[in-house]
């Protein structure tokens, strides 16, 4: 086992990759640099070879497929994750590592927005599409997050082996972030520095198509990890509906005895038995995912016990 694991994943990086494994020699000469290459089109994994990294290839696209592979066949203490881009300075890297090693914590989320992204990322959307996901999953979430998407983050081993990878792509980021919120894992936050990509460089990161991902993953992992309240929500909105069609029928039939619109009182009641369905299909959901986070505690102890002493 690794003291410290520093994963890479890469996709057409030439530009920068030797120089993102020469800052991570400098900030942790004890670590293990693994670069995995994701069907790169240029000379990515030959250069990272050259610069001393560990170099193996994912061949399924995406990110999320090439972070499933890293956790599956790596095992370290404590791993830090890092993209290709030199867009992240390594000065905060060994504080992060410590506050794993040290601190037992779970996750340290390297925080650019409370730092320079703003003003050095030159992509409007982005901008916003970072902030209204750190707004959304704080406020679903009860959580005190930083950074949702960033890709700079220290892992322990703990983390890293009870987390079940689902995204292929970029919502990757947003899914391990709520998989430690919502089992109460220790997240740490430590603001970094942020540089955009040097001239030439350029993000793989489709700012819509990837953006829809993103937000559709947020809303997925808000209905399995909180079902009462999505679908408590949901039943509640479709009750008030039904009401606001249904007051005015009722008031006629007060006044007068008579029932008008009968179609429309009709689709109301079946809105509101929708309703109270949707409410309690959230209760018996909400014992399943208590008893998912019961059976989770077992895992993580089991995980923990069974930890290999490092070499």
């Amino acid at each position: 086992m690794d003291k410290v694991a520093v994963l890479i994943p890469c996709y057409n990086e030439e530009q920068t990759v030797s120089k993102v494994i020469g800052d991570v020699k400098e900030a942790l000469p004890e670590a293990r640099i693994y670069v995995y290459d994701n069907n790169s089109t240029d000379d990515t994994a030959k250069l990272a070879a050259q610069a001393g990294a560990i170099v193996r290839r994912e061949y399924k696209q995406g990110k999320g497929n090439v972070l499933r592979r890293m956790f599956r066949e790596i095992d370290a203490q404590c791993y830090l994750m890092i993209d290709g881009d030199d867009t992240y300075p390594l000065d905060c890297a060994r504080e992060m590592v410590d506050k794993v090693l040290c601190r037992n914590a779970d996750m340290v989320v390297g925080d650019r927005l409370s730092s320079t992204y703003f003003t050095e990322n030159k992509r409007p959307f982005h901008n916003f599409g970072n902030s209204l996901m750190r707004m959304g999953i704080n406020g679903l979430f009860g959580s005190d997050i930083k950074d949702i998407m960033t890709g700079y983050r220290a892992l322990s081993y703990e983390f890293v082996k009870t987390f079940p990878v689902f995204s292929k792509g970029f919502e990757i980021e947003t899914e391990m972030t709520i998989h430690a919120v919502n089992y109460n894992m220790q997240v740490d936050n430590v603001v970094v520095e942020y540089r955009d990509r040097p001239e030439g460089s350029v993000s793989k990161l489709n700012t819509y198509s990837d953006g829809l991902k993103v937000l559709r993953k947020m809303l997925q992992l808000y209905k399995n990890y909180k079902p009462l309240r999505f679908f408590g929500g949901l039943g509640l909105i479709l009750i008030l509906i039904a009401l606001i069609f249904m007051l005015p029928i009722i008031g006629v039939y007060l006044d007068t005895g008579l029932v008008p619109r009968f179609p429309t009182l009709i689709v109301c009641g079946f809105m509101v038995l929708a309703g109270i369905q949707s409410f309690f299909s959230g209760m018996i959901l909400e014992v399943m995912a208590a008893k998912d986070k019961k059976d989770f505690e077992y895992r993580l102890n089991r995980i923990h016990e069974n930890r290999k002493t490092p070499e």
